[in-house]
């Protein structure tokens, strides 16, 4: 029964070690850190493209894919061309459809709307 429990016990770290630590930042990779990740937005102030990518891929992307195609949720690759990042804030805060409101806040749902805004 001990020798049993361990093999459990032992298997279950493995698999836990082996899928763990997917979060390698630039510090631990060999390559420069990203620099002039910022751009323009629409009232002159600058967007944070990697902070805005980091957010959406965290919370948005499930349900609006990774490359902004879609799924459960609508495309976002022309959002830009029909929505101010005023409107799209607005949605991210309040939801709409089957959307919930409030899945970012802050500075957070700011910097992805600024972001999917410049996508016309």
């Amino acid at each position: 029964m001990k020798k049993w429990l361990m093999a459990v016990l032992f298997g279950t770290m493995l698999v836990l070690a082996a899928c763990g630590g997917g979060g390698a930042t630039n510090e631990d990779k060999s390559e420069p850190a990203d620099e002039g990740t910022e751009e323009p937005a629409e009232d002159g102030g600058a967007v944070d493209t990697a902070a805005a990518e980091d957010a959406y891929k965290a919370s948005c992307a499930s349900c609006h894919g990774q490359d902004l195609s879609g799924g459960a949720g609508p495309s976002l690759e022309k959002v830009g061309a029909d929505r101010t990042a005023a409107d799209i804030e607005e949605i991210i805060a309040n939801g709409q459809g089957s959307m919930p409101g409030g899945l970012l806040s802050g500075d957070d749902a700011t910097a992805v709307a600024e972001w999917l805004a410049e996508h016309k």
